[in-house]
């Protein structure tokens, strides 16, 4: 760990773990800046215990976010990866009409879409969707107040009747998995799971198995359990798995909101003030 850490006061830190361990390397430090909404990376027990506040950037990625899985939905419906290659593998060039059409292309205001965790990014997902006219249902532990173009459903109403499920809750012990066997089980044969949160929300070996055997349609993930897969687990080169490298928060006016986020956190600090507790 470099000199200038241990000697820090005030961190800002991404996917680096602040644990016992890292802490007892860095005495002086006082508070802590997640350049992320996720938190997962900080032992808020090790924090608490040396009275080290902890803030992170809320709301920075919502339209980046929300845009990508709207991407991610229409190029799947679409199926534009699927003809993109074929037309390169010469199929169309084959043919006697303008037209080179194979599978299905269903219409989104035909879709019910279901939307896992109701935070700035689930609520703006599910007016764009609305905007496409599909059904919206939402699962969140608290009540909906504005109830006018979605619908609040449990856990399993949602992966029964959903067409497309898109996943917007943070990494805790409650939420690890949460996507596995059973739940895929209760999934349509059509179902499209997006995941743009956190990585271990899915368990990839019963994905990949569900996949394998039709169980679900497909998958787009643009989080995985390990960053980067320097051992890249098999879903990610099945052929109904859309992979990008955690990419959706990044559109360019989210990195500056974060950059702006993370200094009104810290200017807050040096004045006396806690903004954007994460405990």
């Amino acid at each position: 760990m470099p000199e200038e850490v241990r000697e820090a006061e005030i961190l800002i830190v991404n996917k680096f773990e602040i644990n016992e361990r890292s802490l007892s390397l860095m005495p002086k430090v006082k508070y802590i800046c997640v350049a992320a909404t996720g938190f997962n990376n900080i032992d808020i027990d090790a924090v608490r215990k040396r009275n080290i506040l902890v803030s992170n950037v809320k709301g920075y990625s919502t339209e980046s976010v929300a845009q990508h899985v709207m991407a991610s939905i229409l190029a799947f419906s679409n199926r534009v990866e699927y003809y993109n290659q074929r037309v390169k593998e010469g199929e169309w060039s084959k043919k006697e009409d303008f037209c080179f059409y194979e599978k299905t292309i269903y219409p989104l205001s035909s879709q019910t879409i279901g939307i896992i965790g109701y935070g700035s990014i689930g609520k703006r997902v599910a007016r764009l969707a609305d905007s496409f006219g599909m059904r919206v249902l939402v699962n969140t532990r608290s009540d909906i107040s504005d109830k006018t173009n979605v619908v609040q459903v449990d856990r399993d109403t949602l992966y029964n009747e959903s067409d497309i499920i898109t996943l917007h809750l943070p990494l805790k012990d409650d939420t690890k998995y949460m996507i596995n066997k059973n739940s895929l089980l209760k999934m349509k044969p059509n179902t499209l799971l997006i995941n743009t949160s956190r990585g271990p929300l899915v368990n990839a070996d019963d994905l990949l198995e569900a996949m394998e055997n039709n169980i679900i349609a497909g998958a787009v993930l643009d989080v995985l359990e390990v960053e980067p897969p320097k051992n890249p687990h098999p879903v990610i080169f099945h052929n109904h798995c859309m992979v990008t490298p955690h990419i959706a928060w990044a559109g360019l006016g989210a990195r500056q909101k974060l950059l702006e986020g993370i200094v009104d956190n810290i200017a807050n600090f040096i004045e006396g003030k806690w903004v954007n507790p994460v405990y």
